[in-house]
């Protein structure tokens, strides 16, 4: 991050007193987060369409299948939410900003080189934190009954697990124009949602999609999640090991770019 925002102003930043550098850290943070919080276009969608899913199959299908189904769909449209912050908040901002000369302006300013995506990716995991919040909120309306280590463990899976589609919209705003983003954003989320089992149990699709399900960075999210709420006895290990990689992968890609063409 710090190379492909690098500047000759930025260069110098290292040299900066740490209580001056913190604070241009935090304060990088801080305006990320207020900036989306304002943003009700951009906030709105992340927070209501993964509670609108969640209410409709979640809390509805408990009164027949019972609050283990409420308890999976917890955990799957949880996975659902989290993946919104990351790819929109990263892709179709990072490419607006391309777009408008923003990022040649962070560039150009006095400030720590890796202040300006430290900023976004603390702003994508308050978001996703939030997110999965809602749901466990509406969860008990289906009366799902979590440990707080379930509740706790849930929530950190949020706030990481959004990091991996952090990395792969930064990757996506790269290539594409401002105006562009969000619709080839669309064609990722929702699609890679669906292949992943998130919006039903992959059991419930074709032969064929379960097979290339593991493919994608959220049906590792998922297995994950689903073990936090107690659904799942597995190895983590691998799950985690797999975003890992995603994550700095897409890092790679996108400074690459970032360096290569602006």
């Amino acid at each position: 991050m710090d190379v492909m925002l690098a500047s000759p102003v930025g260069a110098d930043a290292p040299d900066m007193p740490r209580s001056r550098m913190f604070g241009a850290y935090l304060a990088e943070a801080r305006s990320e987060c207020l900036r989306y919080m304002r943003a009700p276009g951009f906030m709105l969608p992340i927070m209501l369409f993964p509670a609108m899913f969640y209410l409709v199959f979640g809390v509805l299908m408990a009164k027949t299948e019972g609050s283990d189904a409420a308890r999976y769909l917890l955990a799957s449209y949880a996975v659902f939410g989290v993946m919104s912050p990351g790819l929109f908040g990263f892709g179709v901002s990072l490419a607006l900003e391309r777009d408008g000369g923003l990022l040649t302006l962070k560039r150009a300013l006095p400030m720590p080189p890796g202040a300006y995506l430290l900023g976004k990716m603390l702003m994508a995991m308050a978001a996703a934190t939030v997110v999965v919040a809602l749901l466990l909120a509406l969860s008990q309306l289906a009366h799902v009954a979590l440990a707080p280590g379930q509740v706790g463990a849930l929530l950190l899976c949020g706030a990481l697990g959004v990091l991996p589609f952090c990395a792969m919209g930064m990757f996506v705003g790269t290539l594409i124009k401002g105006q562009g983003a969000p619709g080839l954003l669309n064609l990722i989320y929702l699609p890679m949602a669906f292949l992943s089992g998130l919006w039903f149990p992959l059991p419930m699709l074709p032969k064929f999609l379960q097979q290339i399900a593991p493919l994608w960075p959220s049906y590792h999210l998922d297995r994950i999640a689903l073990a936090a709420v107690g659904m799942r006895q597995e190895a983590l290990l691998p799950h985690a090991l797999v975003l890992l990689g995603v994550a700095v992968a897409f890092w790679w890609l996108a400074a690459r770019r970032l360096r290569r063409v602006g």
